[in-house]
C-alpha cells in the first residue's frame, strides 16, 4: 500500500519497484539496496519505491537460499563450467565480493544464472505494480462518503 501512496506516476513507481525486484534476484547481496537506488537515479524513477521492492523482495521470498543454488546451477551451466562437487555455503561478507577469485568463482556464475530469472520477474513486476498503481489513482474516493 505504501507504494500506492507515493506521489509520483506510475510509470515512475513501476519502474522503481521493477528495478528493485531484479536487484533483488541477484547474488551482490550487500550492495543491493545501494545498486537498485543507484539504478532508479540513473533511470530517473522512483529510489522509494526501488528501495521497497528490494527489502519486500528479501523479506517475502523465503525460498532465496535455493533460489540462489539454482541460479549458480544454471550460471555455470550457460558458462560451461563444471559446478564443484562440494559447495560449501558459509555467511559471506564484503570483503569476499573484493577477492577475484570468489568472484570469478562464486558470484559471476550466480549473476549470469540471475538474469534469467530477474529479468522476467522485474518486466512481470512492472506490468503489474503499474496497472495497480494505475487502477488505484483512477479510483475515487467511494460515493456516498464526504
Amino acid at each position: 500500500m505504501t507504494l500506492m501512496t507515493i506521489a509520483d506516476s506510475p510509470h515512475s513507481i513501476a519502474l522503481g519497484s521493477a528495478i528493485g525486484i531484479f536487484f533483488g534476484f541477484t547474488p551482490l547481496y550487500p550492495f543491493k539496496t545501494l545498486l537498485s537506488i543507484a539504478a532508479a537515479w540513473v533511470c530517473r524513477c522512483n529510489k522509494v519505491a526501488a528501495a521497497i521492492a528490494v527489502t519486500v523482495h528479501d523479506i517475502v521470498i523465503f525460498a532465496m537460499p535455493a533460489i540462489y543454488f539454482v541460479e549458480y546451477k544454471l550460471g555455470c551451466w550457460i558458462l560451461q563450467r563444471p559446478p564443484p562437487q562440494r559447495l560449501r555455503i558459509t555467511h559471506f561478507q564484503v570483503s569476499d565480493y573484493l577477492h577475484w577469485g570468489f568472484f570469478l568463482r562464486v558470484v559471476w556464475p550466480a549473476l549470469i544464472g540471475s538474469l534469467f530469472i530477474a529479468v522476467p520477474s522485474a518486466i512481470a513486476t512492472y506490468l503489474i505494480m503499474r496497472l495497480l498503481v494505475s487502477r488505484a489513482r483512477s479510483e475515487g474516493p467511494p460515493v456516498g462518503t464526504s
